[in-house]
């Protein structure tokens, strides 16, 4: 497979390409809300606009959104079908959930990843006191979309806004006609709210992957003894593509994705290398070049902070850091691990250095791992 110029452009999507939709949801209008922005990054999300923007819309198996806001504004209370995960770009933003928003909350700091559980109601608010910047990650293609707590419905009914039960935003303040009751979302009742399951401020603080308490493999990659191959791995949400047995992610349970951060000094990264996934990477800090094709079908992009860039399934890639603090969050598709294939020239340096994968495709002693071969 080689990718054209064009189509490594058309999935570079810059943070100057993000286009909001500040009436993307229903309570667009409500007093502390009005002033959010919503953007949809990778696939529709949740929005509930026709107006929303959308960057890219081919599936991935998940979509990435973001929401962006000012000091002190609030994201009403939701509930979602499939997973649902902040990534904290900026700011410091309190995070709530339950029914009324009063089961618990957390302070979700800059750097910080959260997985929210499934058919629980959450919020959350700009603490900052700053413009806050906070990605979204969304399980599957189709989201469902979400559930709006009743009294954010009722609030939002006194300024003229509806919700109907094809996902359509009416707005009757500039004109739109109310439809009949039958066709707009009702409440959740009561009883349903009443059985959904309560979280703890302890079971949701295990679900908070804090920056600084992330757990760094030196040697997660067959190239990580290679030259240039130097880049280190902190899986967070699945196992992904480590090839370090050793390694545990915090967050293992399905969601239809798996999320981990890579870092390297200057000149180093990951190696060419390829897998079937389909994988999005989001810049975190520093600046990275992003290397696809082989030989010379080589193109090249430059991924800055805020940056995101779509990697197509099957294509060689590499990574390279032009920061010695360079970051950056890699998302791929799928609930299992991500196996990796080098190439032939990566294996043999390896081998050279004494290493090999396993039969499970971890980083082995080649020493050990070459009787496993006695009985084919």
């Amino acid at each position: 497979m080689i990718i054209e110029g064009s189509e490594l452009a058309r999935r570079t999507i810059r943070r100057a390409d993000y286009v909001s939709c500040n009436q993307a949801f229903i309570d667009c209008k409500t007093p502390g809300s009005d002033t959010k922005e919503n953007y949809s990054i990778i696939g529709p999300g949740v929005t509930q606009s026709a107006e929303q923007v959308v960057n890219l819309r081919e599936p991935h198996g998940f979509n990435i959104g973001a929401a962006a806001m000012p000091d002190g504004v609030v994201n009403n209370l939701h509930l979602h079908f499939t997973a649902e995960v902040f990534l904290n770009w900026q700011g410091s933003w309190r995070v709530r959930w339950g029914a009324d928003g009063s089961d618990g909350e957390f302070l979700c700091e800059e750097g910080d990843i959260v997985s929210v559980p499934t058919w629980i109601f959450r919020g959350f608010t700009n603490v900052g006191g700053d413009y806050g910047w906070l990605f979204t990650i969304l399980g599957l293609d189709n989201t469902g979309g979400i559930i709006w707590g009743p009294s954010v419905l009722r609030e939002a009914a006194e300024h003229g806004l509806y919700l109907t039960v094809d996902n359509q935003l009416v707005d009757t303040d500039a004109g739109d006609p109310r439809p009949d009751d039958a066709e707009l979302v009702p409440p959740m009742p009561q009883a349903e709210i009443d059985r959904l399951r309560r979280w703890t401020a302890e079971q949701m603080e295990e679900r908070v992957v804090r920056q600084r308490d992330l757990s760094w493999s030196q040697r997660p990659f067959l190239c990580s003894d290679l030259p240039g191959g130097g880049a280190e791995l902190a899986t967070v949400i699945g196992y992904g593509m480590t090839e370090d047995r050793d390694q545990i992610p915090p967050i293992h349970y399905p969601h239809s994705f798996n999320a981990a951060w890579l870092r390297a000094t200057t000149g180093e990264g990951m190696l060419r290398h390829r897998h079937e996934e389909t994988q999005v990477l989001m810049g975190y800090r520093g600046r990275w070049q992003i290397v696809l094709n082989e030989g010379g079908d080589e193109i090249e992009i430059e991924l800055e902070p805020y940056d995101t860039v779509s990697v197509p399934s099957g294509a060689w890639r590499r990574f390279v850091a032009l920061d010695d603090e360079a970051q950056m969050l890699i998302v791929n598709s799928g609930d299992g691990r991500v196996r990796l294939e080098w190439p032939a020239e990566a294996a043999r340096h390896a081998l050279d250095k004494g290493y090999a994968p396993d039969a499970a495709g971890y980083v082995a002693p080649w020493d050990v791992v070459r009787y496993s071969t006695l009985d084919d």
